[in-house]
């Protein structure tokens, strides 16, 4: 499915409802994706480095997590 499909179903759908309730939760689950760019951005970008890390070995194993959290609570 690309774009112009999706938007025209959705259109439809959102057109043929009369539930305000879900209405509601369609515009606020659409709200909360567009409200800050820049936090989207370093978001996506903090996934994408996870993912090279996993991928290029750099990781930590449980018992290195266990002990890097408990220095930080100290």
């Amino acid at each position: 499915m690309n774009t112009i499909t999706i938007k025209s179903q959705l259109q439809k759908l959102i057109n043929e409802q009369d539930d305000i309730d879900v209405l509601q939760a369609i515009y606020t689950l659409l709200q909360k994706t567009s409200l800050n760019p820049v936090l989207k951005t370093k978001l996506t970008n903090r996934a994408k480095k996870a993912e090279e890390d996993i991928a290029t070995g750099r990781i930590l194993t449980k018992e290195e997590i266990i002990q890097k959290t408990n220095r930080i609570g100290r």
